[in-house]
Order: C-alpha cells, then sequence, then structure tokens
C-alpha cells in the first residue's frame, strides 16, 4: 500500500466517522445539538479537521442526508421485491416508506425537512436521491394507468407520503390512525375503492 493510498483511506474513515458521529447524536439530541464543536469533541479531532472534510454543518447534513438516501432506496427496494402484483407493490413501498421515517426522525429531517442544497428532480441530483425516487416510480408506475406522467405521479405519491408523515410527527394526525390514512392513499392512488 502506498501513503497515498492509505491517506486516501484514512480520510474517507475520518469522512465516515463525522458523517456517523453526526447521526448519532441528531438521532439521539436533534439536529440543533449536532456543532462543529461538539462533533469534534465526539470524534475526537479539532474542528480544523472537520472543516478540511465539510464546509460546515450544512455540508455534513448533506452528507448524512445522502447516506440516508441509499438507505431509503435500498429499503423500498426490499420491500418491492418481498411482494407481487402492482396494488400490494404500492402499499409496501408506502409501508417501508413511512416506517424509515417513522424510525429515524432525524436522519428523514436532514433528507426532506431541512435545507441542505441537495439538488432534487435534476440530472446533478447525487445517484442515492435518483435510487430513491426510482424505486418509488417502479412502485408507482403499474398503477399509474395511460396518462403519460409517471414522475408528475411518483412526485405526487411521494407529496402524499411526506405529508402523512409529516402531519403525524408533528401532531397534527393522531398516530392511531396512520395505517388507515395509508392504506387510504394507497387504494386511492391504484384506482381502488
Amino acid at each position: 500500500m502506498t501513503i497515498r493510498t492509505r491517506r486516501e483511506r484514512e480520510r474517507a474513515e475520518r469522512e465516515q466517522l463525522i458523517i456517523t458521529a453526526a447521526r448519532e447524536l441528531a438521532e439521539a439530541e436533534g439536529w440543533d445539538a449536532v456543532t462543529t464543536r461538539r462533533l469534534a469533541a465526539e470524534i475526537e479531532y479539532s474542528q480544523p479537521v472537520l472543516y478540511s472534510h465539510f464546509k460546515g454543518k450544512d455540508a455534513i447534513m448533506a452528507a448524512v442526508a445522502v447516506e440516508g438516501f441509499a438507505e431509503l432506496a435500498a429499503g423500498l427496494r426490499e420491500a418491492r421485491a418481498a411482494v407481487t402484483g402492482p396494488r400490494e407493490t404500492l402499499a409496501a413501498v408506502g409501508g417501508a416508506y413511512t416506517a424509515f421515517a417513522r424510525r429515524r426522525p432525524a436522519l428523514y429531517d436532514a433528507m426532506f425537512t431541512h435545507h441542505v442544497g441537495l439538488p432534487f428532480a435534476t440530472p446533478e441530483a447525487p445517484a442515492a436521491l435518483r435510487e430513491a425516487f426510482g424505486e418509488l416510480l417502479r412502485a408507482v408506475e403499474p398503477v399509474a394507468g395511460a396518462d403519460g406522467a409517471p414522475d408528475l405521479l411518483t412526485e405526487t405519491y411521494w407529496a402524499g407520503l411526506h405529508g402523512l408523515v409529516t402531519l403525524m410527527r408533528s401532531g397534527r394526525l393522531p398516530e392511531e390512525a396512520h395505517e388507515r390514512r395509508l392504506a387510504l392513499l394507497n387504494a386511492r392512488f391504484a384506482g381502488g375503492g
């Protein structure tokens, strides 16, 4: 191993350490608790070391968000593969999406609530974002019908899922009816009752 290869590996390991520490701290105490000073103390490196990897907290949150999108895409893919039939697929993917948001609220916030400067719906969007959207698209396409706008329909379905999650998490919708609301969304979206 060359010195350069070792340094690149160590740099990548430090970067991942920063991302992991930010995620863990945000999940435990919320994003307000995540500061570069606090992260530097958590990972036992100086603040200048953090700044050599990230420009600041927003850049760290963006890296956390990209990691979250990769995890979301994997979870949606797994849910989609576990069932057969278009309606069942839509229900499984919708359930996996909302379960992800409920299980990882701080990660979900980094992905969808906080402004972290990630481009959405453009070719410049990170691959993980495109993968997650692609999994939603693959679930929606079979029930889309002949309107010729599966991308727009997928965005609308995603907005419905996000709305349910956000309103439930904020206490504006009672959590006990979440599964019924999700079933209604899926049924209406798939053209059923």
